[in-house]
């Protein structure tokens, strides 16, 4: 059975796009302070993870005391133009994702694609929390280039 036959609320296609008038290398850093010890909620809540930037590296939430929440792995690195991962990201129950961070660099600066797809049991409420963080986290990637 192809994920074409699965019904809707089992699959997520997110897919969002911005500009940022800086170089790949700027970017890429700032993609992974973001996604990493820099994260913050859409609501402001800081909420730092770790990113190893290697293939099969781990992205994870450490709380201490051996406690903590694994996201997912790198499954694909080019620094500055791929970063690509999979794991069950923020949602504790059976699902997938993959999400990708492509930045193409275009007249003026970097055009950064971020494309998150996901199969399993999807909240509703996770869903859109999904759509707004992306949009949130593309605009503070771009923020953190200094050019909001």
């Amino acid at each position: 059975m192809g994920a074409a036959s699965w019904p809707e609320q089992y699959l997520m296609h997110i897919e969002n796009e911005i500009f940022i008038p800086a170089s790949a290398g700027h970017v890429f850093d700032a993609v992974l302070r973001q996604i990493g010890p820099d994260m913050t909620r859409a609501d402001g809540v800081a909420m730092p993870l770790t990113i190893e930037p290697w293939p099969g590296g781990r992205w994870y939430r450490d709380l201490g005391n051996q406690s903590g929440h694994w996201w997912g792995h790198v499954q694909v690195i080019k620094p500055p133009h791929v970063l690509e991962i999979c794991g069950p990201m923020f949602m504790s129950y059976p699902v997938v994702s993959h999400v990708q961070f492509r930045l193409t660099e275009v007249a003026g600066g970097v055009r950064l694609v971020v494309v998150h797809r996901a199969m399993g049991e999807i909240l509703p409420a996770h869903r859109q929390a999904a759509k707004a963080g992306w949009i949130d986290m593309l605009s503070r990637v771009k923020g953190r280039c200094g050019s909001v």
